[in-house]
């Protein structure tokens, strides 16, 4: 019986491959059309071509790319966020003391939507197990906001 399914599965798979190939090469006729060919049509198929690139990063499976980070300066008020708070006792920039650095957090998660509130969730409600066993201190009085650019900021130090 699961031999039965492994066969048809791969029937199923070769089908499918074979049936989007063929929607790509009419996708390549259109692309290697003459240059008096209409614009709208270049600009719908550069639009297509957009949409179809893939990332297989599996980290970044859901996450919204269209987010990145801006100057340093839009990043300013979460430095100053956490120097002001309890973070720096357990956390710093460039080396490990109880908790990761920041530019580990930054290195493991990239800079979208999805991480930044994850990330300033964390910070409000604490955590443990991503990095040990060392829990991390919840900050339930913080305002999201606050949370937020210092999760953004963090990020942004992934160079």
């Amino acid at each position: 019986m699961k031999k039965t399914f492994i066969l048809l599965s791969c029937v199923a798979l070769l089908a499918a491959c074979n049936n989007s190939n063929n929607s790509q090469a009419e996708g390549d006729e259109k692309y290697y059309e003459s240059p008096e060919s209409d614009s709208a049509d270049a600009a719908d198929l550069n639009a297509s071509l957009r949409q179809s690139e893939v990332d297989t990063n599996i980290t970044n499976i859901g996450t919204d790319r269209s987010v990145e980070p801006a100057t340093s300066d839009t990043f300013a008020e979460g430095e100053k966020l956490i120097a002001q708070s309890d973070c720096l006792a357990c956390h710093q920039v460039d080396k490990k003391l109880v908790g990761p650095s920041y530019k580990e957090v930054a290195q493991k998660y990239a800079f979208n939507d999805k991480n930044v509130n994850y990330l300033s969730e964390k910070i409000i409600k604490g955590g443990k197990g991503v990095w040990g066993e060392v829990p991390m201190t919840p900050h339930p009085d913080m305002p999201e906001q606050n949370a937020q650019a210092m999760a953004k900021y963090i990020l942004s130090l992934n160079n």
